[in-house]
């Protein structure tokens, strides 16, 4: 790749995600990298570290990708890009070893939740859930007195939908103290915001689906460490259980990389105010959104974060014999501009009541709703919010 760790290191991120992974500069090479669709590459003998050998094991149009993911993150070595984040997340949970703890905060991804559950009922592991954004309660999980120490951390932060705030770096120290491994969903955060190798964990995981490629038109996943070990079982896994990218994705991905700065800078000041806004309304019973210097997780991600996201999310009121949850779904329905739509990060903007979902833990309040705001004008968006909300006096 043309730019080197070494430079990186140098660069501002937002130079970053537009200079990184591009094609080595000669002369009529093109400056952006090509697709390549091919099974299998030539080769004699017996396969060594570096030979690509078949397309499960590597494919050269998700280098690129990789090695931006890697500059972004300050990782030492290559991220490692997957069939979609649930295979990164799978990957990630096969470090947790036979019959070890896995401490996962109560409100996590879904798929996370799911998955780490369906593993704990056939006894593969023990899962044990938690606050995350209280730091003492999770200590006391890592290392109980009277049960196992655990295996794993898994941090969200900000967690989904909840908006909780970890402190990763005091928690990614609390979980090495016990001999756990640290995993770090940075899904809504990214690396432009948050950086959690920078404070302790072991692996950071992405929805790539999500803010990364930004566009809503892949499915993807990453994982990337600077822990050579942890790659190399984290590389097998992927081999073995064939979760693996297409190539068309994978570059869908990093053209949609190119443009994440911007999309960040904006979908961020746009989500702030709005928090703003709405922390007032009438219709609505509480906001959480991290920017908010009432929220109980500000302090906190003002001093781990560049910035607070672009996730926030509301409680409706009810009224009569309307519940907060049908006042939720009445808006949801009334929005012209906004798309009722699950996934997040996208350049569109999306809303949706999360409790509509089975696999979502019941302690989400009912009346929640979740928005991802993307990059339109944000008083547009801001008039369609109102009206919806006008109608609900309707």
């Amino acid at each position: 790749m043309s730019l080197s760790r070494e430079h990186a290191a140098d660069l501002c991120p937002d130079t970053v995600v537009v200079a990184a992974g591009r094609p080595e500069r000669s002369h009529d090479q093109p400056v952006n990298p090509p697709i390549v669709l091919s099974s299998t590459y030539f080769g004699t003998g017996a396969l060594s570290d570096g030979d690509r050998g078949y397309g499960r094991y590597a494919n050269p149009t998700w280098d690129p990708f990789e090695e931006a993911l890697a500059q972004l993150e300050g990782a030492e070595l290559p991220g490692l890009l997957y069939a979609s984040g649930l295979a990164a997340v799978s990957s990630a949970l096969s470090l947790v070893p036979a019959g070890g703890v896995l401490v996962m905060p109560t409100h996590s991804y879904a798929g996370s939740l799911v998955m780490a559950t369906e593993l704990a009922a056939k006894g593969i592991l023990e899962l044990r859930t938690v606050d995350i954004a209280d730091t003492d309660a999770v200590k006391a999980q890592l290392a109980p007195a009277d049960a196992k120490p655990a295996s794993m951390l898994w941090i969200e932060s900000p967690t989904n939908p909840m908006l909780g705030i970890a402190d990763v770096q005091a928690l990614a120290a609390a979980a090495h103290e016990a001999g756990a491994i640290v995993v770090t969903d940075n899904t809504f955060s990214t690396p432009l915001v948050q950086q959690p190798l920078s404070l302790g964990s072991d692996v950071v995981l992405h929805s790539v689906t999500k803010y990364l490629a930004g566009h809503s038109d892949v499915v993807l996943g990453a994982l990337v460490t600077s822990n050579a070990g942890l790659r190399a079982e984290l590389l097998h896994h992927r081999i073995i259980h064939g979760g693996i990218a297409g190539p068309f994705e994978a570059w869908l991905a990093l053209r949609g990389l190119r443009t994440l700065a911007l999309r960040i800078e904006r979908s961020q000041a746009s989500a702030a105010t709005l928090a703003e806004r709405l922390s007032t309304h009438p219709r609505v019973e509480s906001v959480r959104f991290p920017g908010l210097p009432n929220d109980p997780g500000h302090e906190r991600a003002k001093s781990q974060m560049k910035g607070f996201g672009s996730i926030l999310c509301i409680q409706l009121k009810g009224d009569g014999d309307r519940s907060g949850a049908d006042a939720a779904d009445q808006l949801v329905r009334a929005l012209r501009l906004w798309l009722p739509a699950t996934s997040l990060g996208g350049v569109e903007s999306l809303i949706e009541r999360r409790r509509r979902h089975t696999a979502e833990p019941l302690s989400v309040p009912d009346n929640l709703v979740r928005m991802s705001v993307g990059i339109e004008n944000v008083e547009d968006l801001w008039a369609d919010l109102e009206q919806a909300l006008k109608a609900l006096d309707g």
